[in-house]
């Protein structure tokens, strides 16, 4: 039975422009390392995983409104002056090489308009009989490992080579908490890098402990109302001040299962789509061997 693979195309994109020189480049003098980088990345995922079905999931909309309205502060430390997401120009310019470049060789590309690649990714999970990888340098993603259905993890966890499985046993021997409770405890501990606040006082430790006791933020949320004990010292009055926090963290936090994400084959593709094209793509931006190898991986050749 052979497997899906799902990248979370931007994570992965970020980590190659960042952990490849910036000296890789075009023939013009354009810095590549990002397209260089990501499609060094897939090939050796392919080579070594080798999936059956291989989607590269992008983020049709980075800070959905769903979640702003929730939790106003959500990326918003990220945002742009003209609204979008700040990224550094150098790899700006690379995005949309990347996007065409992975369309024309045939490679399944999806996104939803009003989601995140996140919630594309955990909708094509939820739909796949097959094992899943999902590919990401990004911990929210924790939360869909799964093993009872194959789903796991594949993270990019230093630079461009090491690679991290991360299963349920992973979650709980890094985070001593249940395999299947990451979305929970990142909601209570928070993610500054998300512009997501947690609960004010209540760390990693914390956290823990209380997904442990309680299992979920509801199963929390009924102790508070029931005035049940077991909490960590200090902590049921952190928990109480922070009751309007909790009743939409999850909102937040917790990726979108079922988006109306169309439906996609992601077979491997044994030839390009539109093979002139990227013979031009690969041309005008030099992606020479790192082009010719990432193809050679993904039509088994």
């Amino acid at each position: 039975m052979g497997s899906l693979m799902l990248l979370d195309t931007a994570s992965l994109y970020y980590r190659a422009f960042f952990g490849v020189p910036d000296t890789v480049r075009a023939p013009d003098g354009t810095p590549v390392n990002a397209i260089r980088g990501l499609l060094d990345m897939i090939g050796r995922l392919v080579r070594a995983r080798q999936p059956s079905r291989l989607v590269a999931c992008l983020d049709a909309d980075w800070r959905p409104a769903f979640r702003v309205e929730a939790i106003p502060s959500y990326k918003a430390h990220r945002l742009a002056e003209n609204g979008a997401e700040e990224t550094p120009p150098a790899l700006a310019a690379q995005i949309p090489v990347i996007e065409e470049v992975l369309r024309v060789s045939g490679l399944a590309v999806a996104g939803q308009p009003g989601y995140e690649a996140d919630d594309v990714m955990a909708t094509l999970s939820a739909r796949s009989a097959d094992p899943v990888d999902v590919v990401t340098g990004d911990r929210d993603l924790f939360q869909l490992v799964d093993d009872a259905r194959g789903i796991r993890v594949i993270y990019t966890v230093r630079g461009l080579l090491n690679m991290d499985v991360i299963d349920e046993a992973a979650v709980t021997a890094k985070y001593g908490i249940p395999g299947r409770g990451y979305a929970d405890f990142a909601a209570l501990r928070g993610d500054p890098s998300d512009g997501l606040p947690g609960v004010p006082g209540v760390g990693e430790k914390t956290a823990a402990a209380l997904i442990k006791t309680f299992g979920s933020i509801d199963g929390i949320i009924t102790a508070l109302e029931a005035g049940h004990g077991g909490f960590p010292r200090g902590s049921r009055d952190k928990l109480e001040k922070a009751r309007d926090y909790l009743d939409v963290a999850m909102s937040v936090v917790a990726v979108v299962q079922d988006a109306p994400v169309a439906e996609v084959d992601g077979t491997l593709p044994v030839t390009p789509a539109d093979p002139g094209r990227l013979a031009e793509l690969g041309e005008r931006w030099g992606l020479g061997s790192s082009l010719s190898r990432y193809l050679t991986a993904v039509s088994g050749g």
